[in-house]
């Protein structure tokens, strides 16, 4: 063996490099052939996610596509959009019933459709931040996926009383669905009529 390895050694001293390079590549080409090759992706596959913009109201959505929205823990809904959720699909009890914690998200059958309620912070007095509507999207997104909802429409989900920026809204919406099949819409007011309803939503 040591004879065999000295050998070697100066074999390789004497090898032209090109020639050893060559020698190099051929062995493991041969060798790798031999072998079971298992690919990896970095990164799952894009699904067909879309994110849609209308003007316009939010309820005159399909009346087959869910429809989200935030609230608070406490379930208040006393102001902006959150009060024509409850006039149009009340359930307040039923979503009080669920006790779905902040990050998490309540759902209501109605119909055709599901209705989320994302839960992004405790109080209605309080303001949520960008780590509790990401949590509450994903769990949004984990019932959807089970159900095979496809469809959701939605306002600028955070951005109007409670002042998140919708260009960081938007990227958590990319982060959170775009390996998924739902396509979102995103309705919103002429300017003129939101500030119109958000004012006659106001808390009093």
């Amino acid at each position: 063996m040591l004879i065999i390895f000295r050998s070697l050694n100066v074999y390789l001293r004497r090898c032209p490099a090109k020639l050893l390079s060559a020698q190099v590549f051929a062995m493991s080409s041969v060798s790798s052939s031999e072998k079971p090759v298992t690919s990896y992706t970095s990164r799952p596959a894009e699904g067909s996610w879309r994110l849609n913009y209308v003007t316009g109201s939010l309820f005159s959505c399909p009346k087959d596509e869910a429809l989200a929205h935030c609230i608070s823990e406490d379930c208040r809904m006393g102001a902006g959009i959150a009060v024509m959720f409850k006039k149009t699909f009340r359930g307040v009890e039923e979503l009080k019933e669920q006790k779905k914690l902040m990050g998490q998200c309540a759902v209501l059958e109605r119909d055709t459709r599901f209705v989320y309620y994302l839960i992004t912070k405790k109080k209605a007095s309080q303001k949520p931040t960008y780590e509790s509507l990401r949590q509450s999207l994903e769990d949004m997104r984990s019932h959807c996926v089970k159900n095979t909802v496809t469809r959701i429409s939605m306002p600028r989900i955070g951005c109007g009383l409670d002042r998140l920026r919708w260009d960081k809204v938007s990227e958590i919406l990319e982060e959170v669905f775009s390996h998924t099949d739902i396509s979102i819409t995103v309705y919103s007011l002429p300017e003129k009529a939101e500030t119109t309803v958000m004012k006659e939503n106001m808390r009093r």
